[in-house]
């Protein structure tokens, strides 16, 4: 009984979840939680890359000090001081413990860097195909919607008479277009055109006729002005042939 109980209520409220679940919310909430996964991600890897890059500065510490050991160790020999180069040795020896156990924890911390590394590699991988396929829905449920309000707006054309009201406006339209184009006709039909048209050919001939006159003033000043021009020539030679016939009376007076 008790487990039918607990499945009764997983049912209910797993039926009241669904139904207030909004497939395009979740969608765009999971896009939001794998973006911020990444930086997480780097997080730890660098952590693991730290710790790789400290136990490699350690190596190169002890290889250091195996050196100066072996070096002061021999220095000791070649100076018969034995008890110095004990010391030495035991330092030596210490150091050679240390570093094999570094090497082996920096081997496990590389290991566990390229790992890490692959580890992102497909979660990066997955994450962009998930991504994807969410934004592909997610454009697909854009365009359901939208189709979905277009099936709407053509069932109320039908349903609500939005067709027959819209042509019945453009039946008004083309009618109140058409009265006015009558009246305009009749307008015109009214008013003597004949009457106005020979009043237009009346101006025209008028301002024919004052074009004439104008161009006939404008002959009759240009006759005057030519003949003054001329008046004015034959006094000019008439003065230079004056002239000229007095210079040559008073040569003919000096020789005589």
């Amino acid at each position: 009984m008790w487990k039918r109980f607990v499945r009764a209520l997983k049912s209910l409220f797993g039926g009241l979840v669904s139904s207030i679940e909004d497939p395009k919310l979740i969608l765009e909430q999971n896009i939001r939680e794998m973006n911020d996964q990444v930086p997480k991600m780097n997080e730890n890897i660098a952590t693991v890359k730290a710790n790789v890059m400290l136990l490699q500065k350690e190596v190169k510490r002890y290889e250091k000090a195996i050196s100066e050991y072996t070096a002061k160790i021999r220095s000791a020999i070649n100076a018969n001081r034995d008890d110095i180069a004990e010391t030495y040795a035991l330092q030596l020896e210490k150091a050679k413990e240390n570093i094999a156990t570094t090497k082996e924890q920096l081997n496990y911390a590389e290991q566990a860097y390229d790992k890490a590394l692959q580890v992102k590699k497909a979660f990066m991988r997955e994450k962009d195909r998930k991504i994807r396929d969410a934004r592909e829905a997610l454009r697909a449920s854009e365009r359901a919607e939208w189709q979905s309000r277009i099936a709407d707006t053509l069932e109320q054309f039908e349903v609500a008479g939005i067709d027959s009201t819209h042509d019945e406006m453009i039946n008004r339209i083309n009618e109140e277009t058409a009265r006015n184009e009558a009246r305009m006709e009749i307008a015109l039909d009214s008013i003597d055109t004949k009457s106005l048209q020979i009043e237009v050919d009346a101006e025209k001939f008028r301002a024919s006729e004052l074009v004439k006159q104008f161009k006939h003033e404008m002959n009759l000043e240009s006759g005057e002005t030519e003949e003054k021009s001329k008046e004015l020539l034959d006094n000019q030679k008439e003065k230079e042939e004056s002239s000229e016939s007095g210079k040559t009376i008073g040569k003919e007076r000096s020789k005589s």
